[in-house]
């Protein structure tokens, strides 16, 4: 058995560099498709101050950019590093988005952000272009790839385990790659990366307005974020509907967490909006319902019911159970391969080996655990509530304040009066960290409520720790914390350098020249 500190640190130092990298990719995800847009807007009308828009833009993603990448870098390698048994158990599935990820998205995004920066004065002003919109499409199929291999550790489709490797692998990739669960985390992600990129944008842009500075560049990017940034908030709201219909079907007790539902409530069910949740007495000390609203969200329709956490926990036992028939199968199968009745009774109960895993936290020989263990292993299927139930609520709150934040933001824009609006200035200034703490939020949401499963259902998280000493993680937890600490300080410095900077003295060497193949302006053939 690993030591629990152990794999309570390993979790932390996961979650810190996952975190630290986020802050990272979501304005990746934004600028690259809001820098196109700019571009494309500038070979359309020749006027040079798209250019120096997309210029100055340009710059900032690859600031964002660099350190996304160096801090994602590290991650992977804790796989192997911190989670070894993770690693042997399902690295056959998990590996393969990384693989893809990394040989057709990272190389596409990185080779046309070389392009981007270099071609200039290399490219005609169509050519540049296309590299642009491939550079936005690269970034977003980096997200696509690794949210497939997150997905997956949600909701473990397409995969089965082989008694002869004692491993689980990929039975059905097109289960993999369209799961329900990673194509609903895709368009919530990266819609949630582009309202990211708009509050960037309109933040710096109302920087230089209430400075009185770069007014002709501050104001056309206000707009273009004001526009880009209502459509990508309202489709964030839309997909997150879509996320938790997806949650209902495949992840209830993370739903049921979320709502804090300790009991199955009559269909159409009620949203709390605000509560108090008691886990030791499994109920609510205070709550304020909104009628019929979760049912319809988590369900779509009137009639079915959500399932509460207690009657989860009666299946998980049950589950249990049918994890020591498949363990105890797996165990005559070891001995003797040609068992066909323990092959048989493992076909059966298969799909429960990960809830009789639960088990190992109690007893190594699970085939003999008490009821009492088995109970108790049933009630671990439950995640902390109270952290779930106020993380989804900021993250919700956030999500309705950016939407009439950019609602009010495009009126200001559609009457060409928001750079007299100071007082509208100044909160978009301010609103600037709201996104990230929404965003880190929902990753929260999405991996905390997965506990303790580190693959849901599949593979408890105390069971995929590597056997690390405890002064080696710890060592290794100190160091990535101040390394990415640092990394994070010298990003917020180079940014703040290039926007005090401007538009107008940033890297004038990438100024396009009069190339003897560059498309004329319209007009000027």
């Amino acid at each position: 058995m690993i030591d629990s500190t152990v794999v309570e640190l390993s979790r932390l130092q996961f979650a810190a560099t996952a975190m630290y990298h986020f802050l990272f990719v979501p304005l990746t995800l934004g600028l690259s498709f809001m820098i196109a847009i700019m571009e494309s807007v500038y070979v359309m009308t020749g006027k040079d101050v798209w250019r120096r828009m997309t210029l100055f833009w340009g710059v900032l993603f690859g600031i964002n950019f660099a350190m996304g990448v160096g801090t994602g870098i590290v991650m992977e390698f804790q796989f192997g590093m911190n989670w070894s048994y993770y690693s042997h158990y399902v690295g056959d599935i998990f590996g393969a988005p990384l693989a893809i990820e990394g040989l057709m998205a990272f190389f596409l995004e990185a080779t046309f952000i070389g392009l981007f920066f270099f071609g200039w004065n290399r490219l005609s002003r169509v050519q540049h272009l296309t590299v642009t919109w491939l550079m936005a499409l690269g970034t977003n199929l980096s997200a696509l790839w690794i949210l497939i291999a997150n997905g997956w550790m949600q909701n473990p489709v397409g995969a089965v385990f082989n008694p002869e490797t004692m491993r689980m692998e990929v039975v059905d990739f097109m289960a993999v790659l369209f799961n329900p669960v990673a194509q609903a985390k895709f368009v919530h992600t990266v819609s949630a990366g582009y309202v990211t990129g708009a509050v960037f944008v309109m933040s710096i842009s109302a920087f230089f307005l209430l400075r009185n500075r770069h007014h002709d560049v501050a104001r056309r990017s206000f707009a273009v974020a004001a526009a880009f940034g209502l459509l990508s908030s309202l489709s964030v709201v839309v997909l997150g509907d879509e996320s938790g219909y997806a949650a209902n079907e495949h992840q209830k007790m993370k739903l049921a967490a979320i709502e804090a539902m300790w009991e199955t409530e009559r269909a159409p069910a009620d949203f709390t909006a605000f509560g108090i949740p008691n886990q030791k007495t499994h109920q609510n000390d205070y709550a304020v319902k909104i009628p019929y609203l979760m049912g319809l969200i988590a369900t779509r329709s009137l009639d079915q019911p959500i399932p509460g956490i207690l009657e989860l926990v009666e299946r998980a036992e049950h589950r249990v159970r049918g994890g020591q028939l498949a363990y105890g199968a797996l165990e005559r199968i070891r001995q003797d391969k040609g068992d066909t009745e323990a092959r048989e009774m493992f076909d059966r109960h298969w799909q429960d080996l990960g809830h009789g895993l639960l088990l190992k936290r109690y007893r190594d020989d699970i085939l003999n655990a008490t009821p009492e263990e088995i109970a108790q292993a049933a009630v671990d299927t439950v995640p902390t509530v109270a952290p779930l139930f106020w993380t989804f609520r900021i993250m919700a709150g956030l999500g309705f304040y950016l939407i009439a934040f950019f609602a009010v933001a495009f009126y200001y824009s559609c009457r060409h009066n928001f750079q007299d609006k100071r007082g509208f200035l100044k909160v978009a200034l301010w609103t600037l960290p709201a996104p990230w703490i929404a965003i880190e939020c929902g990753w929260f949401i999405a991996e905390y409520g997965r506990q303790p499963w580190a693959v849901d259902g599949v593979l408890p998280t105390f069971y995929a720790a590597s056997g690390l000493a405890l002064h080696e993680i710890v060592l290794t937890l100190s160091g990535f914390t101040a390394l990415y600490t640092v990394l994070m300080i010298i990003e917020i410095k180079l940014m703040l350098k290039a926007i005090r900077k401007g538009p107008d003295d940033i890297l004038p060497s990438l100024q396009p020249s009069a190339h003897p193949h560059a498309a004329p302006a319209p007009g000027q053939a």
